[in-house]
């Protein structure tokens, strides 16, 4: 097993195998940092994992990391929300959360996922608060698609790489982040994909990263994830320069204002 990343050390739980988990020398610096006295102690032998919950979320943003990082031994898996009342997703089903945002229990990983709520997500203090908890504390603070723009609306973006779906990636610069056109982007603790279907790529990623690269591999086979599509037209780089064109226009028209509401008050 790997221990050439400075993220992760072995350690040797009472009755568990040989895991590794994170270690927290490289997470983003809160604004107003409590005592390391005071700070969570995570357990060894498990790796808690927090899925960020609001309205109008794009579903397989979260459910696509939730097959892969759910698979993870040890993982600790939480939906979190503002209550425990079902949350719509974008395409007409609900997910119901285990806790509240209230509630919740330091994270090792935080995931956001993205659709357009999350344009609203991050304009709500409650889950800028949430999000910039959590960050002071996890090892991984990771996003799919737009949930790029929650951690941007927490500061976790500034002076960072990052990457987003394709057609509002330049918006991210509004938050000081510097805009990649890659799928996965890791910058330190924080770790963003691109559209929706990445934020599968991601969590094998990350998988690889908590438990190493033939766990991954074994979880990536269990979902047979071997994507071919019928056509290939799924990257702005590839698609009809008009669609492209089109597309990234009505992204800009529909959330540009919201963006430049969150950037200019970085919200507190």
């Amino acid at each position: 097993m790997s221990t050439e990343n400075p993220r992760v050390m072995p350690v040797h739980p009472v009755d568990a195998q040989v895991v590794e988990v994170p270690v927290t020398s490289d997470r983003p610096e809160p604004e107003a940092r409590v005592e390391d006295a005071a700070l969570p102690q995570h357990d060894p032998g498990e790796f808690r994992i927090a899925f960020l919950l609001f309205p109008d979320l794009t579903l397989l943003d979260l459910t696509g990391p939730a097959q892969v990082l759910t698979r993870v031994p040890g993982a600790r898996v939480e939906y979190v929300a503002a209550t425990l009342d079902p949350v719509p997703d974008d395409c007409g089903l609900d997910v119901v959360p285990t806790t509240t945002i209230a509630d919740a229990t330091p994270a090792d990983v935080l995931v956001v996922p993205g659709g357009d709520g999350a344009f609203d997500a991050m304009l709500d203090p409650e889950v800028i608060a949430f999000v910039r908890r959590e960050a002071a504390r996890a090892t991984w603070v990771t996003s799919v698609c737009t949930g790029a723009f929650v951690l941007g609306a927490a500061g976790l973006l500034a002076g960072k790489r990052a990457t987003t779906h394709w057609a509002s990636r330049p918006m991210l610069a509004a938050f000081g982040a510097d805009p990649v056109d890659d799928r996965i982007v890791d910058d330190g603790s924080v770790v963003t994909a691109a559209g929706v279907s990445a934020g599968i790529d991601m969590a094998l990623w990350l998988a690889a990263e908590l438990v190493g690269q033939p766990a991954a591999e074994a979880i990536q086979l269990q979902i047979e994830y071997d994507p071919h599509p019928p056509f290939d037209a799924g990257s702005a780089v590839r698609a009809d320069t008009r669609v492209v064109t089109a597309a990234r226009a009505a992204a800009e028209d529909a959330r540009g204002e919201r963006v430049a509401r969150a950037a200019a008050s970085v919200i507190r």
